[in-house]
């Protein structure tokens, strides 16, 4: 009798219509696991895909030196080898005449791309390293001898078979990138690694962002100034054939064009060595537009900073005015009140002195930075009290206005500004 009490609610209930979401999602969710495993779901923020930049040294290295030499040995062949493609290395910095014992003092490292070793032949294709102490004064084109950009970010895109990445997968455009040793170019690259979540801020889509707020968080999350776009388009003519490579230099929040130029490999193996000369090759096309005015910080990146520097010294010029006038309107019935004592008043009250560090490659860097300091309003004097040419040199400046003022100027410039206890710290 108990059984048949309930029988009609159970045969008419029938899930809500939040339920019925919820199951359904429990059972995409299950779906999507059984098919394509866990692993995929999270790939987006997970994953090895960072590949970390290598450390730009102050050595001059001179890549691709092809060499193939016969000795009485496979050791003997690759000893010559070495030391043919150090003579070769040293003819292509345009080095004068020296003897293989002298070359020889000056090479650091010699480093291996390819090499293929015989009985007693030796192929291969190297790499050598100048220590620049010991070469710098011999070779005419030595780094320091430019002008040099403010820190600029890059995101290299890749397209290959119908698809953009940056850095969602490892990829050989980035790794070409990572590799090259950018320490003799005038550009300051700022080469991210692309792993845990700079694979989302940085993507392929981004270069078509035109928000200064949103390019500002971005360079602010990489310390750089403005931003450098090389796209590289692979196309391959048939699996391990041929492959074109279209490669083209952009730089700016508005994805500006510079020059655009092709280069062609004869198989995969070959891809390697032609996106490092296409890398090559776009260096020097942002030299000549360092060179040209073109790589100037974009100025409407730093307007919001620019906008609260300025109503910040707005607001403090009103309050030292009305200070100022305030004990000026105290001190009218005395004596010794009068007319030149409130005018410097406020003049005084903001004359101060400030320490500023500064990087100093050598002497042309020491005469940027106190050209870019004397000419910030209100600087009065600006002098070196410490030089190291190779370090970091100090100056003291005295000026009319407050250390936030300063740093403003100096941004405005193009400037990368570090603010500590009554001293700042440039770089570019």
């Amino acid at each position: 009798m108990a059984i048949a009490i309930f029988p009609k609610q159970v045969r008419t209930w029938r899930p809500g219509p939040i339920v019925q979401l919820l199951l359904a999602l429990t059972l995409v969710l299950l779906v999507a696991l059984a098919i394509i495993g866990p692993a995929r779901l999270i790939a987006q923020i997970e994953g090895d895909r960072g590949i970390a930049a290598i450390a730009a040294s102050e050595d001059v290295q001179v890549n691709g030196i092809e060499v193939n030499v016969t000795g009485g040995s496979g050791k003997d062949a690759r000893l010559k080898g070495w030391k043919l493609a150090q003579r070769l290395a040293w003819a292509k910095l345009k080095g004068p005449k020296m003897s293989d014992e002298r070359i020889d003092a000056m090479v650091a490292a010699i480093v291996v791309e390819k090499e293929h070793i015989g009985p007693r032949r030796y192929v291969a294709t190297l790499g050598v390293i100048f220590d620049r102490t010991k070469a710098g004064q011999f070779i005419s084109a030595a780094s320091g001898s430019g002008p040099h950009s403010a820190p600029m970010l890059v995101v290299p895109v890749l397209m290959s078979g119908g698809v953009r990445q940056v850095f969602e997968v490892r990829g050989p455009w980035q790794r070409a990138w990572a590799e090259y040793q950018m320490a003799d170019s005038p550009i300051d690259y700022v080469r991210p690694s692309g792993s845990g979540g700079e694979s989302l801020v940085l993507n392929a889509g981004q270069p078509g962002r035109r928000s200064r707020i949103w390019w500002r968080s971005v360079l602010d999350q990489f310390e750089a100034a403005d931003v450098l776009i090389p796209i590289a388009r692979l196309e391959r003519q048939w699996p391990g054939g041929p492959v074109s490579g279209t490669f083209t230099t952009r730089y700016g929040p508005d994805n500006k064009f510079l020059s655009s130029f092709t280069l062609n490999a004869k198989d995969e193996a070959s891809v390697p060595n032609m996106l490092a000369e296409a890398i090559r090759r776009m260096d020097l096309v942002y030299r000549d537009a360092l060179a040209g005015g073109l790589l100037k910080p974009d100025p409407t990146l730093a307007s919001d900073q620019n906008a609260f520097d300025r109503v910040m010294g707005d607001l403090r010029r009103s309050l030292l005015g009305a200070s100022a006038s305030g004990s000026a309107a105290d001190q009218s019935s005395g004596p010794a009140a009068g007319p030149e004592q409130t005018a410097t008043g406020p003049e005084q009250a903001m004359v101060a002195t400030y320490s500023v560090q500064f990087a100093s490659p050598d002497a042309a860097a020491v005469d940027v930075a106190l050209g870019a300091i004397r000419g910030v309003p209100g600087v009065r004097s600006a002098a070196t009290t410490s030089i190291a040419i190779g370090g970091t040199s100090v100056m003291r400046v005295t000026m009319i206005g407050s250390l936030d003022a300063l740093a403003g100027s100096l941004r405005a410039q193009g400037w990368q500004v570090s603010a500590g206890s009554n001293a700042i710290r440039i770089s570019r």
